[in-house]
């Protein structure tokens, strides 16, 4: 029996997925679950399972853009017992082009090489393209209108010393709506950014104090994230316009928190999300990060480890970012920019201290935000941070990281 596989439906708002890369090849036995491609959506990558046992045929290339129901593949279930052997003969598959000699091949020069065609000229006019800088692959060396199209302009003058190559891929599905979506922030959102400087001793502190027990304890490490989220969580309550989002001309507000965390992973930025954090303590919030950090480090992200989010935090100091504006994750309404920690020196009562010192930085959109909202939300933020033991554990920060 011959069963057509189709490409399942990876959530409600997905329409198409691409084959980012087939892992067998047509012809291959493959077993029941077995993964055979990966696919790209809009919002992650993820694995696609053999629904049955057998002999398995391609029917879509790698970087096709198929919809979800289509025919990707057919497997062979009769084929469970059998070995297939397939032997081509190579004298076979000559073909009569092949066999017959080109004569012009041997014509050093001809009349068509480097000349565009009608539609190749257009195209080179509008690019600003000379044929200097195409390699003609039509017959005789004429250039073609798809040469054109795959053209790199031209990068000046070659040196005459070294080598100068470039190369040519097409940016995956998740890539591509990535960047669809950070042009759409800045051409559909009125976002501003503003900026602040958090002092960090105080979170060294604790962190430093308490951090061997709590690994002991939760068997997690006691990182920067619990604190930021923590303070945030604070801030979207006092500033609750933050926590919001624009929908026509309407205005949803949300009466939880929900995190959105950037990470990084091999197929580009991530931003999965920690559910209801208003609710989680540091220790279930540093579990959360970490298990999502992993799933995209090892490409195991699915669509609603993503979906949702009320508010976005990214954290480049980790890449050695010392100041950045973050570009808002429609259709949030804010992200919180972390950086890198410093020591500088600082005035504190009139003293000179060298201190642990961040650059904070706050993108949001200005249709639902005022400036004053957006600088008292950010301060907030560093008071939160600044007084940790007070504003964030309640003053009792065994209770806080659950070590009694």
């Amino acid at each position: 029996m011959i069963l057509e596989m189709k490409v399942p439906s990876p959530g409600e708002s997905i329409t198409e997925v691409e084959i980012a890369q087939w892992l067998v090849s047509s012809g291959d036995y493959v077993e029941k679950d077995q993964a055979i491609a990966e696919v790209d959506s809009d919002k992650a990558t993820l694995e696609l399972p053999a629904e049955v046992s057998g002999t398995i045929t391609l029917k879509a290339e790698e970087g096709d853009a198929v919809a979800v129901g289509a025919v990707v593949c057919l497997i062979d279930t009769d084929a469970i017992n059998k070995k297939i052997n397939v032997q081509v003969e190579s004298f076979e598959e000559i073909s009569e082009t092949e066999k017959i000699p080109n004569e012009t091949s041997s014509i050093s020069s001809n009349y068509a090489a480097q000349t565009p065609s009608p539609a190749a000229r257009k195209i080179m006019d509008e690019k600003g393209i000379t044929s200097h800088d195409i390699k003609g692959s039509g017959r005789g060396g004429r250039i073609t209108k798809n040469d054109v199209a795959n053209a790199v302009p031209s990068m000046g003058s070659k040196p005459e010393w070294g080598e100068r190559k470039n190369n040519r891929t097409k940016l995956s599905m998740l890539r591509r709506k990535v960047a669809e979506r950070l042009v759409e922030a800045k051409n559909e959102t009125a976002m501003l950014t503003t900026f602040n400087e958090v002092d960090m001793d105080t979170v060294f502190k604790i962190r430093n104090k308490f951090k061997d027990n709590f690994q002991k304890k939760h068997q997690v490490k006691l990182g920067f994230m619990s604190f930021f989220t923590k303070a945030v969580v604070r801030a979207l309550k006092l500033f609750p316009d933050v926590n919001s989002m624009m929908d026509g001309d309407h205005k949803i507000s949300f009466d939880y928190c929900d995190i959105s965390v950037a990470v990084s992973g091999p197929k580009g930025l991530m931003v999965p999300v920690v559910r209801n954090a208003e609710l989680l303590s540091f220790s279930g919030i540093e579990k959360e990060i970490a298990n999502l950090a992993v799933k995209a480090r090892d490409g195991k992200i699915t669509v609603d480890d993503m979906t949702g989010g009320t508010f976005t935090i990214s954290n480049g100091g980790v890449f050695g970012s010392m100041l950045s504006t973050p570009i808002i994750n429609p259709p949030q309404s804010g992200i919180l920019g972390m950086h890198n920690i410093i020591k500088r020196p600082i005035v504190i009562d009139d003293k000179v201290l060298i201190r642990p010192m961040m650059y904070l930085a706050l993108s949001y959109d200005h249709r639902i935000i005022d400036g004053r909202e957006s600088v008292g939300f950010l301060v907030a933020i560093k008071e939160g941070l600044e007084s940790a033991e007070e504003l964030l554990m309640d003053g009792d920060p065994q209770k806080a990281f659950e070590l009694l």
